[in-house]
């Protein structure tokens, strides 16, 4: 948490007008605009909303990749729902989606973004997939600190991020829940801005606009997803 942002309020459960729009602020800040185009292969990161697979097998028939890694183990968020790991659920949909089982590799054992990157990249070079790039599938909100995991931990693979191309409300609508959401976006944002300094990220430029609407939305209690360093 930035320093000298006063104790959150964890009563208020209302979203008021403004920390929609800080929560927008966030949302663009985190994707990072790529054009989706052909690639050697892409991982679809594990994590609790299924439409990044869907999205996955959208692109997959899309022509863009030959092959596919559905990446994740469990973590405490989709334990539940996913109790065989994300990645076995996430390539199940896959298949129901058409998506053959020939163009499938699973990685059923990352538990953080950084393993989900080595442990795919591990997967493919075992399979034989020489990768000269890589498309990273995830939320949308997830694009941009997928990007500087990935540009860390596999410097050499020329990367690619995509997303549902959905707009920020359709996002929320899609999930059902908004504090999570926003909770997540602060969240994953803290990591963007911290993760560099413990190694395990490059570091980027976080506009003053975007970190003005982090603090606003940390001082209101949006702060359930923020790690502890």
């Amino acid at each position: 948490m930035i320093q000298g942002v006063p104790v959150p309020d964890r009563e208020q459960r209302t979203i008021t007008d403004a920390q929609w729009n800080d929560a927008q602020v966030i949302w663009d800040f985190h994707q990072m605009g790529h054009e989706p185009r052909p690639c050697s292969a892409a991982i679809c990161l594990g994590s609790h909303d299924l439409g990044a697979a869907t999205f996955a097998a959208r692109q997959y028939h899309a022509g863009l990749f030959p092959v596919l890694v559905f990446s994740g183990g469990n973590s405490p968020t989709t334990a539940d729902l996913y109790p065989r790991g994300e990645a076995v659920h996430f390539r199940e949909h896959a298949l129901d989606l058409g998506v053959p089982d020939s163009a499938i590799l699973l990685e059923p054992n990352a538990g953080n973004t950084g393993q989900n990157i080595t442990f795919s990249r591990d997967v493919l070079l075992g399979a034989g997939v020489e990768v000269g790039s890589v498309m990273l599938i995830a939320m949308p909100y997830m694009e941009r600190r997928a990007y500087a995991t990935c540009r860390k931990v596999w410097p050499e693979a020329d990367v690619v991020c995509a997303s549902d191309p959905l707009d920020f409300a359709d996002y929320v609508k899609s999930i059902g829940d908004e504090r999570l959401v926003i909770d997540t976006m602060v969240g994953d944002l803290q990591r963007v801005i911290e993760y560099p300094k413990l190694g395990f990220a490059i570091e980027q430029e976080v506009p003053d606009e975007v970190l003005a609407a982090y603090e606003r939305l940390l001082h209101a209690g949006f702060d359930s997803r923020l790690f502890k360093s």
